[in-house]
């Protein structure tokens, strides 16, 4: 593990990165579902939506969802007809606010709830069909460690999607992006989350989470073949898919 972390646009001692995320989304577990609706204007459905096309999910395939906290992903992965979820986040918070709505949906058989760090996963060596990972991969410490786990853990001939929030494919744009970014969702995170520093945090991650391509380099650097991405509302997400073969 590399000495320092990034954290926002502070750097942190790697050992503590863990628990200042941690931090975060204690905070603002109870309205984090609420708040990704304001701040994306509802695009993070379609989100979503598009990952779980580019999926394609199947009945007999197990799933092991990433930071996926509150459940969307393993949600709708049920609900189109999807195996097993294991839902692994490193939050107990935001795993309950998960639990509640899969319960009020009818959608909770088929999904455990798992308290875990994306860097020490705790499943086994080749044990699941496909891994998630959406918007949690520029939270964790060590994002070559969360690669190499991502790797382990899959079967051979299993599939990893990361959906991320990533760079615009028209730089001209980035002013209007960046000032949206900085002044207007810390301010909504603080009259909906009563949290402005959480989301001034998550805002200044985004900018210092890997581009496109340097992310295609570093999952063939974990091993991982077949590397593509696929940009979404012009590169404010992008999903990039691998495999283990």
């Amino acid at each position: 593990m590399p000495e320092t972390a990034d954290f926002g646009f502070r750097e942190v001692p790697a050992g503590d990165k863990a628990r200042l995320v941690r931090e975060v989304f204690n905070s603002v577990a109870g309205r984090y579902d609420v708040m990704n609706d304001l701040m994306s204007g509802g695009l993070h459905r379609a989100w979503k939506a598009a990952l779980m096309d580019w999926l394609a999910p199947q009945p007999n395939a197990h799933l092991l969802d990433v930071a996926g906290g509150t459940g969307d992903i393993a949600l709708r992965y049920r609900k189109r007809g999807g195996g097993p979820v294991t839902v692994c986040d490193i939050n107990a918070e935001m795993l309950e606010v998960g639990r509640v709505k899969a319960r009020s949906k009818g959608l909770d058989a088929g999904i455990d709830w798992v308290v875990g760090d994306a860097e020490r996963l705790p499943m086994a060596d080749s044990s699941v069909d496909l891994y998630t990972i959406a918007f949690g991969l520029r939270n964790v410490t060590d994002i070559d460690a969360a690669l190499a786990e991502a790797r382990r853990v899959l079967k051979l001939g299993g599939r990893m999607i990361c959906l991320e929030f990533s760079r615009l494919a028209v730089p001209a744009l980035d002013p209007i992006y960046d000032a949206y970014s900085f002044k207007v969702v810390p301010q909504i995170g603080q009259l909906v989350a009563k949290d402005r520093e959480a989301y001034q945090y998550l805002v200044e991650s985004i900018r210092r989470f890997p581009d496109q391509d340097r992310l295609v380099t570093r999952m063939h650097d974990a091993g991982l073949e077949q590397v593509r991405y696929r940009n979404l509302s012009g590169g404010i997400a992008a999903m990039h898919s691998a495999w283990k073969l």
